[in-house]
């Protein structure tokens, strides 16, 4: 492979790995939220109007900015009806084949979270709740996400081509 692809895979690894690895102790911070609403709720009788909703908004956050890292480390769900039964190979060759649908639907996600986003800080878009909280920032967050899955897709198709044909790229 050529450096340029070494290069582009080494990084983008890299960095999904430190904001997946950061994103993972977002669940915390929802605990946290979630444990203080709670007993805001019962306990002091004032609940909180915001408690749910920003922890929709974290996790949110939280599965868009890990799906990349998620994606690095193999752990999505995968059919497993014939694959097992493949050579390395063979998984190889589907896999690059495949991953361009993926690399298609994030595209066209990736130009929806772009033309979302800019309405959204355009005309100061608010969710309509008794909170109200603006979405330019939970979608600005979402569209980083997808470009980073993106980005990821684009290494792993690096990958699936180096191994099919018998390199290795990491």
């Amino acid at each position: 492979m050529p450096r340029t692809i070494k290069r582009y895979v080494y990084y983008v690894d890299a960095f999904n790995r430190r904001v997946g690895r950061l994103v993972m102790y977002m669940i915390f911070a929802m605990i946290g939220l979630m444990l203080y609403a709670s007993a805001s709720r019962s306990v002091f009788n004032s609940p909180l109007i915001w408690g749910v909703e920003m922890s929709q908004f974290m996790m949110v956050a939280y599965y868009l900015l890990g799906g990349a890292y998620a994606m690095q480390m193999n752990a999505h769900v995968r059919m497993d009806l014939f694959y097992s039964r493949w050579s390395d190979r063979t998984k190889a060759v589907v896999d690059a084949i495949t991953i361009l649908f993926l690399i298609f639907f994030l595209v066209a996600l990736l130009m929806g979270g772009i033309s979302s986003t800019q309405y959204a800080l355009e005309y100061g878009q608010r969710n309509y709740s008794s909170w109200a909280p603006p979405l330019a920032p939970i979608k600005i967050i979402m569209s980083f996400g997808i470009l980073l899955m993106l980005l990821q897709a684009i290494s792993s198709f690096f990958k699936d081509l180096a191994r099919a044909r018998g390199e290795t790229l990491t």
